[in-house]
C-alpha cells in the first residue's frame, strides 16, 4: 500500500528544509526551500520538476497544460526514459520512452548536508514492467538540490540474464525564447536525425535551432553549454558514463500534436539530454551495476 503525503512527511522530513507534500492532482513530491536553493520532485516517475538556486530564475520548464495524473508522463521538468528511447523497437504499443517515468518510485531517503538536499528514489522490475520487458532490474535515482543540481540514476540487474538498455535524463530546460539560444559543445560530432529518418549527419558548428529538432549525439561525453541571451544566462552540463547527448525541441508544427503543450510553449523549452541511446545502449551482466551522472549549473552571461 502507498503511503500518503503526510505520512511519507512523518519518517523523512527535515524540518524547515524539506518536506513531502500533495503535489498537482494530489501526487505526493519533496519540497525544498533552503538559503540557496528552491526546488521540487515529485515520487511520480522520480521526476524533477524544479529547480530555482538562489538568485537565479527557474532553471526548468513545465508545462501549463501538463497532465498529473498516475500512469500517464509529465510534460517537462527532467523525466526518467528506461529501458528505452523513443518507440519501443520491437513493440510499437509499448509506452514511449519506456515505463518507469509513469511509475510511482518508491522514496527512499532525504539527507542534507553543507546547505544541499539529496533525495533518492527507487523502483525496480515487477509484473507490470515484465508485460513490456522481461529484465530484473533495480533503478535509484538521486538528484542533489543546491548551487548546482547533481543527478545520479543507477541501474542494478538484479536478475540472472544480461540485458542491454537505453537511458536518458530528458531535461527540459526553461528558455526565454527558442530563436535566442545557442547551443556549444557538440561542434563535429556524429548525430542521428530523427526528423528525416534517423539519418547520420555531422554537427556543422553550434546548434542554433530554427526547425523542428530531434538529435541524438553519438559517442560524446564532454560537456555541453546552453546560451541564453533573452535570460542572460548560460546552462553548463557535465556529465560521467553518458555518451550521447540528445537536443530537442517540437517547434511549431510538432507542439500541434502535442495536447499537454500550449501552442506556444515551445519557445520557452529545449531539451538537452545527458543518455547512452541507440548505438550507445548500455550492456549489464547479472549483478552489475551502472551509473550515469549528470550536473546542472548556472552562470551569467
Amino acid at each position: 500500500m502507498e503511503l500518503t503525503a503526510k505520512e511519507l512527511d512523518q519518517h523523512f522530513a527535515i524540518e524547515g528544509v524539506a518536506h513531502v507534500v500533495p503535489g498537482h492532482g494530489g501526487l505526493p513530491k519533496v519540497r525544498i526551500i533552503t538559503s540557496d536553493v528552491e526546488g521540487e520532485m515529485y515520487l511520480h516517475g522520480a521526476q524533477v520538476t524544479s529547480w530555482k538556486p538562489a538568485g537565479a530564475e527557474e532553471v526548468l520548464f513545465v508545462s501549463k497544460h501538463a497532465q498529473w495524473h498516475e500512469g500517464i508522463a509529465v510534460r517537462g521538468g527532467i523525466p526518467i526514459c528506461f529501458p528505452w528511447f523513443r518507440a519501443k523497437a520491437d513493440d510499437p504499443k509499448a509506452p514511449a520512452h519506456g515505463f518507469v517515468r509513469t511509475k510511482a518510485w518508491s522514496l527512499e531517503s532525504i539527507t542534507s548536508e553543507g546547505g544541499q538536499v539529496t533525495v533518492a528514489m527507487s523502483t525496480e522490475s515487477d509484473d507490470d514492467t515484465r508485460r513490456w520487458w522481461p529484465a530484473d532490474f533495480r533503478l535509484i535515482h538521486r538528484a542533489t538540490f543546491g548551487v548546482e543540481l547533481r543527478l545520479e540514476l543507477s541501474v542494478s540487474n538484479t536478475g540472472p540474464t544480461p540485458f542491454r538498455f537505453e537511458e536518458a535524463l530528458h531535461t527540459y530546460h526553461r528558455v526565454g525564447h527558442i530563436q535566442d539560444v545557442c547551443v556549444h559543445g557538440l561542434n563535429g560530432v556524429a548525430y542521428r536525425d530523427n526528423t528525416d529518418s534517423n539519418r547520420e549527419k555531422k554537427q556543422q558548428s553550434d546548434i542554433v535551432i530554427t526547425k523542428q529538432t530531434d538529435n541524438a549525439y553519438l559517442d560524446t561525453d564532454g560537456p555541453v553549454e546552453l546560451e541564453d541571451r533573452k535570460l542572460k544566462r548560460r546552462i553548463c552540463i557535465t556529465k560521467t558514463n553518458s555518451f550521447s547527448t540528445v537536443v530537442w525541441n517540437p517547434w511549431l508544427e510538432g507542439a500541434r500534436s502535442l495536447a499537454d503543450l500550449g501552442k506556444e510553449e515551445w519557445q520557452q523549452m529545449l531539451c538537452v539530454e545527458a543518455s547512452n541511446v541507440l548505438t550507445c545502449a548500455v550492456n549489464l551482466a547479472p549483478g552489475e551495476q551502472h551509473a550515469m551522472k549528470e550536473i546542472i549549473q548556472v552562470r551569467g552571461l
